[in-house]
């Protein structure tokens, strides 16, 4: 992250999802006047996607691009805050809200029914279609389309490994802790782990080994997949985190993993040459 100079803790902010509530005391809430952020629209398959961006104020020339992909839970507080925290790094971040057609996820209050009435729902042709009009969208609102990242957490971690192998022009994918094996649907039908021969752009992931909802066992198969491929990735383990560790909104949160992890994506991302101008 940043430096703690650009950011204020701030618990109990509203702006979270409500089947995250209440939020902890290391919520974190970045306060920097030299970014601008804010809402737009962005015109995709026939229709306009929400979705939040925030910018370095004052840039004079295109910036490297990062697509920000949600938890579960939406583009709530902490994925906005994900965006202002990359534009204090001199990346141009958008959250595209990728449920919108299929409903709101303010309107549920618990996980388990939030998952099952509307995230399930959620067909990955149509989210992988949204985000190359996200980075359209972003070629003409001051990104530069040949320096763009994608990353995203849980439900948009998962998402990465599949864009990943999605779009050609991609630079570089930052996956936190996204599931990589599970059941194949008829909107899933491929998970990371069947993709991995496919990958075009480099990916790392971070994960927790902690996590009970990503067993080590699927983390060993995506790796000797990956070395199989001959792949360009890298999967990191941080074995005192658990599931979420990035949230700082929630109890998971794992200080130093997180803060590990964030700079580990930075560097990736700069190896790939997505990198703000000195």
């Amino acid at each position: 992250m940043k430096t703690e100079d650009n950011m204020a803790q701030k618990p109990g902010n509203s702006g979270f999802a409500p089947a995250v509530l209440p939020t902890a005391s290391t919520t974190i809430i970045t306060d920097n006047d030299n970014i601008q952020s804010g809402e737009t629209s962005i015109p995709t398959q026939g229709e306009n996607m929400p979705a939040f961006h925030a910018r370095p104020k004052n840039a004079t020339t295109p910036l490297p691009v990062v697509m920000v992909v949600q938890e579960i839970f939406g583009v709530h507080e902490h994925i906005r805050d994900i965006c202002r925290r990359l534009a204090a790094e001199g990346y141009l971040a958008i959250a595209p809200e990728l449920y919108f057609r299929e409903g709101d996820p303010a309107d549920y209050d618990d996980i388990p029914t939030l998952f099952q009435q509307l995230v399930s729902k959620v067909p990955d042709a149509q989210v992988l279609a949204d985000l190359d009009h996200v980075a359209n969208w972003a070629s003409r609102n001051g990104g530069d389309m040949r320096n763009t990242a994608i990353t995203g957490f849980c439900w948009g971690g998962r998402i990465c490994w599949l864009y990943a192998a999605h779009n050609p022009q991609l630079k570089a994918a930052v996956a936190w802790y996204g599931k990589l094996v599970g059941e194949k649907t008829l909107k899933q039908p491929k998970q990371p782990l069947d993709i991995a021969v496919d990958l075009t752009a480099p990916v790392l992931g971070l994960y927790g080994g902690k996590d009970d909802s990503i067993p080590q066992e699927s983390i060993e198969q995506m790796r000797q997949a990956l070395r199989a491929a001959n792949a360009d990735a890298e999967i990191v383990v941080y074995p005192d985190a658990g599931h979420a560790f990035n949230a700082d909104y929630r109890a998971s949160y794992h200080q130093e993993s997180a803060q590990d992890g964030w700079q580990r994506m930075l560097a990736w991302f700069k190896r790939a040459g997505v990198t703000p101008e000195v």
